[in-house]
């Protein structure tokens, strides 16, 4: 039977829809057959290059070398990019183009910082042998190669493989230029590659000549100089025309490190320097064995640098940042500039000997090498900064750059904020016993614990669970803002043991904190420049000496914060400070594992802070802020406080002894500035040193004289 919806329309679609399936199925099929044949031939045309054997491996690596190649190139255009920044911006000198001559709170020079240059010798008047020396020392193939020397780089890195840095270095003249145009000193693969975009810039655009003069005359020598010129007359005293041979072998080994082989820094490593020049000058064939040996006999002697070697030079350093702010706030048009600091140069001696001293004497038995100090008046001017032991082997400057935990030196922000917000006072009464946030369990030192105590006991006796229950109390976040509030600028976070000092602080942000405390509860943040003018005497700034300070502690805070400091000195952990005759306030901090300790006090005259610890954070051998800190915290201000008026303290009952003052003409009592004695602790020690063997002569003359005045025993008698 006929299905009755079974039309032609229908047979005639379903018809189409096969035809269509059948088309796209054939052109599938085609379209496969097609790449398979062009595949085919591909393969045959590539058998062409087929090799195998030790010729596949040598194809393998170089196509893989040209791909590594391909994919360096475009990395290192991407990293290259601020080279041409440079270059198009015309910026041909990063350094600041201003200079500074800094004075003592008296009005003495005692050293300057920037920039000193001189760029007016044409480079054919300059000496024949300076240029020798310094291409055979820093880039012999100087007029060979297009701005990098590839045999140069290859030799340094071999000669290093070796051990053996006696040749020249790997960057050529013109890698080094570039670095003193355009970048920094850091040392980066971005900026190593920068460099060699540049040096190549610099080729492309400089004849050799042009490039060798730009080099002489914008190389940093040491000193505060820029170039050779400056460099003559700095260290020699001399126009670069008339320095010998001698001399130019010291300047020209300069270029490799002018901070380490600065004459006025190390003579002796300055003229091992001078010698290796002189060598290399005979290796390049420049010239002869004998045409040196005069100048290896009678080498280089720079011109007396003795002011600046006794120069605060840490202190100038930050000075001259500091400065650096003034003049870029001010916007001053002007390059050179005078400025007058607050530093005095005789407690800056003392500071220098009482650290430097403690740490010679006894830093080997407790196996610690390394300590800052900062004194400010109890106004804030600093008078003394020491940022380490030698300058000349370190200019790292640890009184400022570098942050440390304080210990317990910090529990005056937790004691301060508890009388502050929970108005205790010292006499009252708390209990020292285990206490515990969440699994935090800290300890006492000795791992004891003493009951009810009052809290200048605790305080004396530096207990650590006593401040952990405060903070507990008042909550740590008010304690960390009352520190920033007192002095501390660094931010840090605030932890569970943030009552025990673990935030990381400079010596400098310790001393502006106990300022505060010595200066009746202001904030007196530290300062070292009270004006600066132009070498033409134009103003440029001044500090304002009655400018209004804010309240961060009430007097009642700073009477019971004060006792409590007393108290440690009197009779706790900082006994080691005490001075006859001077009320003297402060407190001791250590850390876990003896990696930091400080003292931190202050007079009614000064205040001080005191960190000493190793630079590589290793532990010092059970070094605790009562003993050596506290030490030389202990001789500056024995030394600080002779022959001056012994100022009180607030909210210490202390009647200091009458001070003996020789009678003045009083017309000329307005024009005497009080400035401390002018012996210095070495002649001081000295002196005493001598009176003791004279007292000890004395003693033992004594008996023999009297022994030859009595008869001798006669029998019978």
């Amino acid at each position: 039977m006929q299905d009755p919806f079974y039309t032609k329309e229908k047979r005639k679609k379903s018809g189409g829809m096969l035809a269509a399936d059948a088309w796209l199925d054939s052109s599938l099929y085609e379209f496969w057959q097609a790449l398979g044949r062009g595949y085919t031939r591909f393969q045959d045309f590539m058998s062409i290059f087929h090799v195998a054997g030790i010729k596949r491996l040598f194809v393998e690596l170089v196509s893989d070398g040209l791909s590594f190649f391909a994919i360096g190139c475009v990395l290192m255009t991407a990293l290259a990019l601020p080279a041409f920044d440079a270059t198009a911006s015309g910026e041909f000198n990063k350094a600041e183009d201003y200079s500074v001559v800094f004075l003592d709170r008296f009005g003495t020079e005692i050293g300057r910082r920037g920039i000193r240059s001189d760029d007016s010798v044409a480079l054919d008047d300059m000496p024949d042998y300076l240029l020798k020396a310094t291409l055979a020392t820093e880039d012999r193939r100087f007029y060979d190669h297009f701005g990098i020397d590839v045999v140069g780089t290859l030799r340094a890195l071999m000669s290093n493989a070796q051990g053996d840095n006696s040749t020249q270095g790997g960057s050529s003249i013109t890698q080094q230029l570039a670095k003193n145009l355009f970048l920094s000193s850091e040392r980066t693969l971005e900026r190593k590659i920068i460099e060699a975009f540049l040096a190549v810039w610099l080729e492309w655009h400089y004849s050799k000549d042009q490039i060798l003069k730009l080099y002489f005359d914008r190389a940093y020598m040491g000193g505060g100089n820029f170039g050779v010129v400056a460099a003559a007359d700095y260290y020699f005293g001399k126009k670069v025309q008339d320095i010998n041979l001698a001399e130019a072998a010291m300047l020209s080994g300069l270029f490799k490190a002018p901070t380490r082989y600065a004459p006025h820094v190390d003579l002796a490593a300055a003229r091992g320097r001078a010698n290796l020049v002189l060598s290399n000058m005979v290796a390049a064939g420049f010239l002869t064995e004998g045409q040196v040996t005069a100048a290896r006999r009678h080498p280089a002697t720079p011109i007396s640098r003795a002011d600046d070697a006794n120069s605060p030079n840490y202190f100038l350093d930050w000075a001259f940042e500091q400065s650096k702010t003034l003049i870029e706030t001010h916007n001053h048009a002007s390059n050179n500039f005078i400025v007058r600091t607050t530093i005095d140069t005789t407690l800056q001696k003392y500071a220098e000997e009482a650290v430097v001293s403690t740490i010679l004497e006894q830093g080997e038995r407790y196996d610690v090498s390394q300590a800052a100090m900062v004194v400010t008046d109890t106004q804030g001017a600093i008078r003394a900064m020491v940022g380490g032991t030698d300058y000349a082997k370190s200019q790292f400057n640890r009184a400022i750059v570098s942050t440390r935990q304080p210990g317990s030196a910090y529990k005056i922000f937790v004691y301060s904020e508890a009388f502050e917000q929970l108005g205790l006072t010292p006499a009252d009464l708390i209990t020292d016993r285990p206490v515990c946030i969440g699994d935090w369990c800290p300890v006492n030192y000795g791992r004891s614990y003493k009951g009810t105590v009052t809290l200048a006991s605790a305080f004396a006796q530096s207990l650590n669970t006593v401040p952990v229950t405060l903070s507990i109390k008042t909550g740590r976040e008010p304690i960390a803002a009352l520190s920033h509030r007192m002095g501390l600028q660094a931010d840090y976070p605030v932890t569970r043991s943030l009552a025990l000092g673990v935030a990381s602080v400079s010596v400098l942000d310790m001393t502006s904190s106990y300022a505060v405390l010595a200066n009746h509860g202001y904030k007196t943040p530290g300062f070292g420049i009270t004006r600066m003018t132009t070498l033409n005497g134009e103003l440029v700034y001044e500090a304002d000496p009655d400018a209004p300070r804010e309240r961060v502690l009430s007097d009642t805070t700073v009477a019971n914060m004060n006792s409590m400091l007393r108290g440690v000195v009197t009779g706790g952990t900082g006994t080691r400070a005490r001075i006859e005759g001077v009320p003297v306030l402060g407190k001791s901090g250590t850390t876990s594992s003896y990696r930091d300790a400080w003292f931190c006090g202050f007079t009614g005259n000064y205040v001080a802070a005191v960190w000493m610890g190793n630079d590589d954070y290793h532990a010092t051998n059970n070094l605790t802020g009562g003993s050596l800190p506290a030490v030389a915290w202990q001789k500056f201000m024995a030394y600080a406080h002779t022959n001056i008026e012994i100022l009180p303290v607030f909210g210490v009952d202390f009647v200091p002894e009458p001070t003996v003052v020789a009678e003045a003409d009083p017309a000329l009592e307005d024009e005497i500035i009080e400035r401390p004695p002018s012996l210095t602790p070495a002649a001081a020690r000295k002196l005493v040193d001598l009176a003791g063997r004279f007292a000890a002569t004395l003693e033992t003359a004594a008996p023999a004289a009297h022994q030859a005045s009595v008869p001798g025993n006669t029998q019978g008698l």
